[in-house]
């Protein structure tokens, strides 16, 4: 054997030390790219902060939701500068129509001073809000699950599986009901959810463009929903209790059932179904537990903060995702620095003054509309008079805050006569 052989035997056997990757250092690190992680890196990148963003999927994809905006949302977007032409599947909605379990139907009007509801799958839609973020000037990496978290005193260190490294000051979590930066971090605890779910399916062949809401008294409190997209399309679908115990099987029998039923047909129509049924938690438990840990603070449906009475959870994911970056970037800014106490304390406090009220009067409102009594009356008194089919529409579509009435501390003139949005 020639020394030149064995040189290269010896080279080939000796183990070879892989370079790590470069670290990127970030002051804000947000893991999801829905609604509230895009809201979340707007925020952060327009206030001056490093922002990198990391999600799973590779935009656009779907996700499984009813699509519906209420002008909460509408205008949250608008304020972010979202153009629904840049979404592209827009459906603006003039009248929402309630079914009672009685079968009475009441027509809602909305206003005509802009749009006061729309609906767009989230397929599109979130595709267009994390163009803002790139936009911002925020780093975003699709396709880039988190792997692991390691949480330190003044920073935390994420591992992706696209081989990413990042260390940041703060970390906003935006990843979904069952959050892996919250597995990842508390592992074998997870967080109070809630026990609504919903299914979904999308049909083609609906000619009716309103909004429609049924009331059947095996669902109380929950519902079936028809929201009608461009193109004849609507997506359809329910939301209900679901109890411990109960399988997915139950939910896939119990939509087959409602698709046959007299009232939803008569809404269908001749209307046919396309693609796949899709069933998911709607998470509605808002709590301070759900919403930080350490230098973790938790947005959108990780912070389970959908409201439990009618499942809008885009409305409070925006919310969420703003009032995370504003605790931090306020914190950074100023002199005592970032302590995580502070910011945690901030946070909550911002989400409990901005959603806390309206929660707890939803749950409240929920157990009224469990019985059909309680919902024959809902429906009942919306239809009294013209007033009340107004206002009622702009009350269920949070045109306002759901319990503004009773928190007098957010009272302002005009507080039920807001315009909508993209006017």
């Amino acid at each position: 054997m020639t020394f030149r052989s064995a040189w290269l035997r010896l080279t080939v056997a000796l183990p070879r030390r892989v370079p790590s990757p470069p670290m990127d250092d970030t002051d804000l690190l947000v893991i999801g790219g829905g609604p509230a992680g895009a809201a979340a890196a707007v925020c952060g990148a327009r206030a001056g902060l490093s922002v990198t963003l990391h999600d799973r999927a590779t935009f656009p994809r779907d996700k499984t939701c009813g699509d519906g905006l209420t002008i909460d949302a509408l205008r949250r977007l608008e304020r972010m500068g979202l153009d629904p032409e840049a979404v592209g599947v827009w459906q603006p909605v003039a009248e929402a129509v309630l079914h009672s379990p009685s079968g009475r139907r009441v027509a809602l009007p909305l206003p005509t001073d802009g749009q006061f509801i729309a609906v767009t799958p989230r397929r599109s839609l979130d595709a267009a809000v994390l163009d803002l973020a790139r936009q911002a000037g925020a780093k975003v990496a699709e396709g880039s699950a988190v792997t692991a978290v390691e949480h330190g005193d003044d920073s935390v260190v994420a591992r992706f599986s696209d081989g990413a490294v990042t260390r940041a000051r703060w970390v906003v979590a935006a990843d979904g009901a069952y959050s892996p930066v919250r597995r990842l971090l508390t592992p074998g605890r997870a967080p109070e959810l809630g026990r609504f779910h919903a299914f979904r399916q999308y049909f083609s062949g609906v000619a009716d463009r309103r909004i429609h809401v049924l009331f059947d008294a095996d669902l109380l409190p929950g519902y079936v929903w028809v929201f009608p997209l461009p193109s004849g399309r609507a997506n359809v679908g329910f939301g209900i209790l679901r109890h411990e115990g109960v399988p997915t099987r139950y939910l896939a029998g119990l939509w087959r059932d409602l698709l046959e039923r007299p009232r939803l047909r008569a809404v269908l129509g001749d209307a046919v179904p396309e693609g796949r049924v899709a069933a998911w938690p709607i998470p509605a438990h808002l709590s301070p537990g759900n919403l930080a840990y350490g230098r973790v603070l938790f947005a959108g449906d990780a912070a389970a903060v959908t409201d439990p009475m009618t499942g809008e959870g885009i409305a409070q994911a925006l919310a969420t995702g703003e009032a995370a970056t504003h605790a931090v970037a306020t914190a950074l800014q100023a002199h005592h620095g970032d302590a995580p106490h502070r910011v945690r304390s901030s946070y909550v406090a911002a989400v409990e003054a901005e959603l806390g009220s309206d929660h707890r009067f939803a749950r409240t409102l929920g157990k009224l509309l469990a019985t059909s009594r309680g919902a024959r009356g809902c429906v009942r008194v919306a239809g009294l008079s013209d007033w009340t089919r107004r206002n009622f529409a702009r009350w269920l579509f949070e045109d306002y805050p759901r319990a503004l009435i009773l928190t007098p501390r957010r009272w302002h003139g005009g507080m039920f006569a807001g315009p909508g949005a993209y006017r």
